[in-house]
């Protein structure tokens, strides 16, 4: 990192903050150890900035620092939120926020930190007993009519993470203006300022009786329970990656009918370093190993894992030559919306007034399976949240059937405002028995769909640039595709540009219009003539941008075709990233 001598007295001066008897001995002596090292770059990482709420909250690598996942800016962000709610709320003495964590190491502690800054703050706590799912947390604050929560998860991300998403009254991670709210209380409090000291008469702690209610709530997801009890016997492996989907989610399978349920044994492990998986992201082929040499030994019909705070799921069926295939968001996001509209129509189940949701970088096939169906799509931003504010603003008017987005997150109903696996992992087993019941199975079932709507191949490329200079070069790089937006991709010439910052959209024949969205984004998009769809973000959550490829192929028509077209789009792919110097 290069020696900025503005920055590194900047950092240093806030380091010698975390100095004072605030902070405890352990801090105080790794704060001390960076300002003593004469490689200034721990010491820049950790007090360059304060960490902020991205599109999930509060999240970063644990440690000492401003720019670290602690005790004292969990204590900070905390005392900060508590002031929000309690400015949000002036005549109510009723306050009360559902606190929840997951696998993570110190997620036990910083839960018990928040409950007690929370409480000392006068606002009653209803605090998980152990580990608990994602969803179950939003669940849990509509079901306790709260005012807040906070769920201490860093999701999928890497051992060294951990983090704070922060809820409002909705069960859905806080938009505007409530987030920008939140950051500027926080931003005004000093370490002196939080309450530390927690009242424990306003802790109340939950447990089995709100994983009752939540199991019984996600049965409001099933479609057809004719299906499962003819197939009860589909055979199921399932791994919970080390977190909390590991006795929430078996229990939601047979509180469903299924009855052949089998768990990677080294996976029911809760242990928040994650020892048999390089990263706990279901995104990530390796992590599903495990999965699937049982899988094989058992002979099962699909192997599916949920990531440690249960919120993402991740499918694996066997394809036409009977091997393991790992099915990608998309294709996940894409089976579920043809599932509900086509079982749901034929049920009779569909009144009219239904509407589902993606999110703007997930595949556009799902666009043509609503349309072709007559069911209404909206599309929003990345992040839950967005989808959950979609519900908001037509609950008591439309009916929310199901939500998603290509990071192998899906909400097939709406008590809950967050991503949700083990719902989501009731239906897709639903969606294999359905299949299973008419021959096929969900491989099969995928090309179907690719044969009536059109395939596509997705591809998600993650440049990771870590540290100050890192989030330098993403914004350099995010400026000068502004500046010098690209004409031709991959050989196919780029016809619509979208910038979702200035919220406008510009055709090739010059023409523009105003983007329909609820707020502005850092996000850029280019669609090609060809059909070709890009789309272009940096990370709210980790260091990095992500870049999202989209191939078309109007020549396949049936199952045999797959390969042919997968080849086709990867090396168009191949080409893309050539021309945006991507590999």
């Amino acid at each position: 990192m290069e020696n900025n001598t503005e920055l590194i007295a900047q950092c240093e001066a806030r380091a010698k903050e975390w100095l004072s008897p605030a902070f405890d001995e352990e801090t105080r002596k790794a704060v001390q150890t960076m300002l003593d090292n004469a490689d200034k770059t721990d010491l820049i990482d950790a007090f360059y900035q304060n960490l902020e709420f991205g599109t999930g909250g509060l999240r970063g690598i644990m440690g000492a620092g401003t720019n670290r996942m602690n005790k004292y800016i969990v204590g900070m962000a905390t005392q900060g939120f508590a002031n929000y709610i309690l400015k949000a709320f002036p005549n109510r003495n009723d306050l009360a926020v559902v606190v929840g964590h997951d696998c993570r190491n110190n997620g036990r502690m910083f839960a018990e930190t928040v409950a007690d800054i929370f409480s000392a703050n006068g606002i009653k706590v209803y605090l998980f007993e152990s580990l608990r799912p994602t969803p179950e947390i939003s669940f849990a604050i509509r079901q306790l009519h709260c005012q807040a929560g906070v769920n201490v998860t860093a999701s999928h991300n890497p051992r060294e993470y951990n983090g704070y998403k922060a809820y409002w009254d909705d069960g859905a991670q806080v938009l505007a203006p409530h987030d920008k709210g939140i950051i500027d209380e926080v931003n005004k409090v000093t370490i002196n300022d939080v309450k530390f000291e927690g009242n424990k008469d306003l802790i109340e702690i939950i447990g089995g009786e709100m994983d009752w209610d939540y199991l019984q709530a996600v049965k409001e997801a099933m479609v057809d329970q004719d299906v499962i009890l003819r197939n009860k016997d589909l055979n199921i492996v399932y791994s919970p990656m080390h977190g909390t989907g590991r006795v929430i989610i078996p229990e939601a399978l047979r509180s469903w009918g299924f009855q052949n349920i089998h768990v990677v044994p080294e996976q029911m492990v809760i242990d928040g370093n994650f020892p048999t998986v390089v990263s706990p992201n279901p995104e990530n082929p390796e992590a599903m190993t495990l999965g699937m040499k049982l899988g094989t030994r058992l002979n099962a019909d699909l192997v599916i894992a949920s990531d440690p705070d249960a919120d993402r799921l991740a499918i694996v069926c066997r394809n036409a030559k009977g091997e393991w295939e790992i099915l990608n968001g998309n294709q996940t996001c894409m089976m579920f919306c043809w599932y509900i509209i086509a079982n749901k129509k034929k049920l009779g189940q569909l009144k009219g007034n239904e509407f589902l949701v993606k999110t703007i970088v997930t595949t556009e096939v799902i666009a043509e399976i609503a349309k072709k169906n007559g069911v209404e799509l909206r599309d929003c931003y990345t992040g839950f949240k967005w989808i959950a504010n979609e519900i908001r603003i037509s609950e008591g008017k439309q009916k929310y059937i199901g939500g998603g987005e290509e990071s192998f997150g899906f909400l097939p109903f709406d008590k809950v405002r967050d991503k949700d696996s083990p719902a989501s992992i009731c239906l897709i087993c639903e969606i294999a028995a359905w299949a299973k019941d008419n021959g096929k199975t969900l491989y099969d079932l995928l090309m179907d769909i690719y044969a009536e709507y059109g395939f596509s191949r997705e591809f998600t490329v993650n440049v990771v640039r870590p540290g100050k200079t890192g989030a330098d070069e993403i914004k350099q790089m995010m400026a000068d595709f502004r500046a010098n937006p690209p004409q031709v991709l991959g050989g196919a010439k780029v016809v619509l540009w979208k910038d979702y910052q200035s919220l406008e959209a510009k055709h090739a024949d010059g023409t523009v219009e105003k983007l329909n969205m609820p707020a502005t984004s850092n996000v850029l998009q280019w669609f090609c003539e060809d059909g070709t769809k890009i789309s272009v973000r940096p990370s709210g959550t980790e260091p990095k941008i992500k870049f999202y490829l989209e191939i078309k192929d109007a020549s396949f028509k049936c199952a045999g075709c797959y390969e042919r077209c997968t080849k086709a789009a990867d090396q168009r792919i191949e080409a893309i990233k050539k021309d945006l110097k991507l590999d």
